[in-house]
């Protein structure tokens, strides 16, 4: 059975203390409300990592990730954030090709498979996004852009590096507009994204991909879109930063 994950991404918002206010909240609510076996992670700025880390300690449905790492070891990168330095504080996973990363710092889709690369060499799970903007869904390109996406993003792993990889999709056209994808249109990319995965690695690895869907995702559409066969939780944003809402969301697969 794969594993559900709801996890939240933070992004560039909360100083040092509103974010650990926030989290000691997340982890109290978990510890009171979350009965299933979902795992709840937060993908924090840089400034909180360690730490989150040190007060999700046991709390074995709560885990901790970075929201970006360089592709490099290390060397002169001035502003950057090696995976070693996320491993060493204890964090478990790190968000990697976000949408607003591809758009606003242009990473491409062979950058972001050496960031995989890296992210994996040092134990890190990364959790891969992919998607289509909104001229590339109308023109209907948007499987040919997410194959695009998978092939040269991920697809050269071994199946051992690749049963490592969640995936999410999220339509950037649904990304802090309020606008969400019907839970029929979320379906059918996972579906084809697992379809893509079973002709690459094979059938039992596709069954076992964790594929997450991002894209103004909230208490109230969450549990129809959890719903749905191929949609295994969520990779969400504004509604993280309310312990009420990002739990509400979690709750889903109680």
């Amino acid at each position: 059975m794969r594993k559900k994950i709801v996890a939240g991404n933070w992004k560039m918002n909360l100083d040092y203390n509103e974010g650990l206010g926030l989290f000691s909240e997340i982890i109290n609510m978990v510890k009171d409300e979350v009965t299933g076996t979902q795992e709840a992670v937060v993908c924090s700025p840089f400034i909180h990592l360690h730490s989150l880390v040190q007060m999700a300690k046991g709390y074995n449905k709560v885990a901790v990730g970075a929201q970006n790492a360089h592709q490099a070891e290390s060397g002169a990168y001035t502003g950057e954030i090696s995976a070693k330095m996320v491993k060493s504080v204890g964090a478990a996973y790190v968000i990697l090709g976000h949408s607003e990363r591809r758009q606003y710092f242009g990473e491409t889709n062979e950058l972001l498979a050496k960031k995989t690369d890296t992210v994996l060499a040092h134990d890190l799970r990364p959790i891969f996004c992919i998607g289509e903007t909104l001229q590339e869904r109308e023109s209907n390109q948007y499987f040919d852009v997410i194959k695009t996406q998978l092939v040269e993003g991920v697809f050269h792993l071994d199946e051992a590096q690749f049963a490592q990889v969640v995936l999410a999709y999220e339509p950037v056209w649904a990304i802090g507009t309020g606008v969400t994808a019907s839970s029929a249109q979320a379906q059918e990319i996972h579906a084809f994204i697992r379809i893509e995965i079973a002709a690459k690695y094979g059938q039992e690895i596709a069954n076992n991909t964790t594929i997450l869907y991002g894209g103004s995702c909230n208490p109230k559409n969450a549990p129809e879109l959890f719903a749905q066969p191929d949609i295994d939780g969520g990779l969400i944003g504004g509604a993280s930063l309310k312990s009420r809402d990002f739990i509400d969301i979690v709750k889903v697969f109680n």
